[in-house]
C-alpha cells in the first residue's frame, strides 16, 4: 500500500460522502481518482458546464458560487482540505449548479460519474451518505439565503464565523478561540453576500463589542459575546 495512496484515502474516510466506507472500499477508490491542480483565480468548471467528476481537495482553497443576471456574484461556500465539491453533476450527470473558482492554488483529486454511479449501486453506505450530503447542503444554502434577506450584515458576520469554530474544534466550543479565516475581505463579503466596506464596517462593529480580535487574517474569536451578537441566545 502507498503512501500518497493512504494518504488520499485516510482523507476520504473525514469527507462526509465517503466517511462511512471502510478502509478496504476507500483504498479502491483511492486507486480510481485523478490528479488535478488549478493555479490562483482559475476556473475549475461554470455553471451550467456538463458535469462528470466529483472533486476531493488535498490543498488550497475553492470558492462555489453563482452569478446573478445583473452580474452579482454570491459565494456560498469555500471547499477547503478535505472537502468535497462538484458531488450534484457527478451523481446524476446533469449540469454544473454553480461555478467553481480556485481562490489559491489547488491541488485535488478526481472522482468519474461512472465511479460514482457504480457506488450508489453497490454500497448501501454510500448511497445513504450522498442522501446526507445533499440535505444538508440543502440546508446550508437555505440558511445562507435566509440570512442574505434577513440578518444585519453583523449578524451573518457572527453566525458565519461560529459556523467556521464548529467546524473546526465541534459543536461545543466555547470561551475564547483563535480562527485563521485564510481568505481575504473580499471573499469574505462574497460569502456574506456584502459589499467589501460593509464587511469591514461588520468586523469593526465587532471589535468594538470585544467579540473578536484582529491580527492579520487570524481572528480571535469570544465565543459567547460572538453567539450573542449573532442572535441565538
Amino acid at each position: 500500500m502507498s503512501s500518497p495512496l493512504a494518504s488520499i484515502a485516510e482523507l476520504l474516510g473525514s469527507a462526509k460522502l465517503f466517511g462511512k466506507l471502510d478502509e478496504t472500499s476507500r483504498l479502491d477508490i483511492a486507486r480510481q481518482m485523478r490528479e488535478a491542480s488549478y493555479s490562483a483565480g482559475q476556473s475549475i468548471f461554470s455553471r451550467g458546464d456538463t458535469g462528470k467528476e466529483v472533486y476531493l481537495v488535498l490543498d488550497g482553497r475553492v470558492r462555489l458560487s453563482v452569478l446573478s443576471s445583473e452580474g452579482r456574484e454570491l459565494s456560498f461556500t469555500h471547499a477547503a482540505r478535505g472537502d468535497v465539491f462538484g458531488e450534484i453533476a457527478a451523481l446524476d450527470g446533469g449540469p454544473r449548479t454553480a461555478d467553481a473558482t480556485a481562490v489559491t492554488a489547488v491541488k485535488a483529486m478526481t472522482l468519474s460519474h461512472t465511479a460514482v454511479s457504480r457506488l450508489v449501486e453497490t454500497s448501501p453506505a454510500f448511497a445513504q451518505a450522498a442522501i446526507s450530503f445533499l440535505c444538508n447542503r440543502i440546508r446550508e444554502t437555505d440558511l445562507q439565503l435566509e440570512g442574505v434577506a434577513l440578518h444585519r450584515i453583523e449578524v451573518r458576520l457572527a453566525r458565519f464565523l461560529l459556523g467556521m469554530l464548529r467546524q473546526r474544534h465541534g459543536r461545543n466550543v466555547t470561551g475564547r478561540v483563535k480562527l485563521d479565516l485564510a481568505m481575504s475581505q473580499g471573499e469574505l463579503a462574497l460569502l456574506l453576500g456584502a459589499s467589501r466596506p460593509k464587511v469591514n464596517a461588520a468586523l469593526m462593529l465587532l471589535e468594538e463589542m470585544e467579540a473578536i480580535r484582529r491580527q492579520d487574517s487570524v481572528v480571535e474569536c469570544n465565543v459567547d459575546e460572538l453567539r450573542h451578537m449573532a442572535e441565538l441566545d
